[in-house]
């Protein structure tokens, strides 16, 4: 299996980064404004964007401040399957975001785009933990 796995440093404590993370204001704000998301265990929220597939991952794992986990249950055939986690770590005044996709099934040119749109959110992340406007979907014009 094949993983994308990149970290952000973040201005801004663990707590803020997790509510931006895991509600569906915060996520509207850096990834797509067409959700529908609750942030529970076993919940199954969907992601829209624009004429694509729409995406449904569930929450597979909450601890509050630290890591959210997904599963991938429909969208692109290539995500079918696939796990994303989002990992905070606070020291010194910053939050780490380690976000992981796993579990890819080959290495292919939508995997290597969706690597280039996961560099985006978490740009996206950063800017609106650190100045409170992020990049998301309907605002892109790249």
């Amino acid at each position: 299996m094949i993983n994308i796995e990149q970290i952000q440093y973040i201005k801004a404590p663990a707590s803020q980064v997790y509510q931006v993370l895991t509600t569906a204001a915060g996520l509207a704000a850096i990834w797509t404004k067409e959700l529908t998301f609750s942030a529970k265990a076993g919940a199954i929220n969907e992601f829209r964007f624009g004429d694509e597939t729409p995406t449904k991952m569930q929450i597979t794992a909450l601890t509050p401040n630290q890591r959210m986990d997904w599963l991938c249950l429909d969208s692109d055939p290539e995500w079918i399957g696939t796990r994303v986690c989002f990992e905070l770590q606070e020291s010194n005044g910053k939050t780490a975001v380690t976000l992981q996709h796993a579990d890819w099934r080959e290495l292919t040119d939508f995997y290597r785009f969706c690597n280039y749109n996961w560099a985006i959110f978490l740009l996206s992340l950063k800017q609106y933990c650190e100045s409170g406007e992020g990049i998301n979907f309907q605002a892109r014009s790249f």
